[in-house]
């Protein structure tokens, strides 16, 4: 009987990303730079700080804990066409449910233990999010990772994540291996480390822990971050990633970095091809 209710559940669609929910531990630095320098509005939602990026996708904050963890990035969230469906489906699949479904959203552990939630996508709307937006869609989401092999039997074979590219600093280096969501552009980026390396410094691990914010043309985040008085040399410092598309890196005040990045590569692609749809703007969703 399990074997037969397995075989018949079928993973509903995993459209994107939802959320990427940040610690700050001075919650006014943090509402300054992303208010201010990022340009996002916010609005309060069940506790949370919650800047729209678009009508889809939101950056969130929530006060550092005591003790406090060492990643900054507190959980992630993607969108799916049956939120229902897919709990049903991942238990399915045994994985352990840590927040039961309730008010469209629930959350799960991957491998490693990052918290990942999968929210009911709602309905398209034509509202104005944050005009003053350096940029108006998420398109990755990246995190330490240690066991690749475990992370993609969670990733790849169970929620059915599909390769889209892999890197590293130095050619014949694995330090990037990037995978799109099922039905869509957005993607997950495992940050590759040796558990047997030192401990990564707060930086290190703030650059691990990142999110990118999808633009057509880097000089358009940078005038609309100089409109937003961004200061320091970080606000116009761009430069060509080992994928080929142009980047700027910004770091919030708890070293959660913020990397704007092309849609398209303009340059000389290393490593592997891409294997995927490049994203576009938010109707590529």
């Amino acid at each position: 009987m399990a074997a037969t209710c397995f075989a018949q559940t079928k993973r509903p669609a995993i459209t994107g990303i939802a959320f990427v929910r940040m610690y700050a531990s001075n919650m006014a630095a943090s509402e300054a730079f992303y208010g201010q320098t990022l340009g996002f509005d916010h609005t309060m939602q069940n506790g949370i700080l919650t800047y729209p990026v678009n009508d889809q996708q939101s950056l969130e904050l929530v006060p550092l804990p005591t003790p406090a963890p060492e990643a900054r990035v507190a959980a992630i969230g993607f969108t799916t066409r049956d939120a229902g469906g897919l709990e049903k489906y991942l238990e399915a699949h045994s994985v352990k449910i840590v927040e039961p479904l309730r008010h469209g959203d629930f959350a799960v552990r991957d491998p490693e233990g990052h918290l990942v939630y999968f929210v009911q996508q709602r309905a398209g709307s034509t509202k104005t999010i944050s005009p003053r937006g350096a940029s108006h869609r998420i398109i990755h989401t990246g995190f330490m990772v240690h066991d690749r092999t475990a992370e993609d039997r969670f990733w790849r074979d169970i929620l059915g994540f599909k390769p889209y590219w892999y890197g590293g600093r130095v050619n014949g280096e694995l330090d990037y291996v990037s995978s799109q969501v099922p039905d869509g552009t957005d993607w997950i980026e495992y940050m590759m480390r040796d558990p047997k390396a030192p401990a990564p410094n707060a930086h290190q691990l703030g650059s691990d822990y990142h999110f990118s914010l999808g633009i057509d043309h880097m000089s358009d985040a940078v005038a609309a971050l100089a409109r937003n008085h961004c200061e320091g040399p970080n606000c116009t410092k761009t430069q060509m990633g080992r994928d080929g598309k142009v980047q700027l890196n910004l770091f919030d005040p708890d070293l959660t970095r913020v990397e704007f990045m092309e849609f398209k590569p303009s340059g000389t692609t290393c490593c592997s091809p891409f294997t995927g749809k490049q994203p576009g703007d938010v109707e590529d969703r």
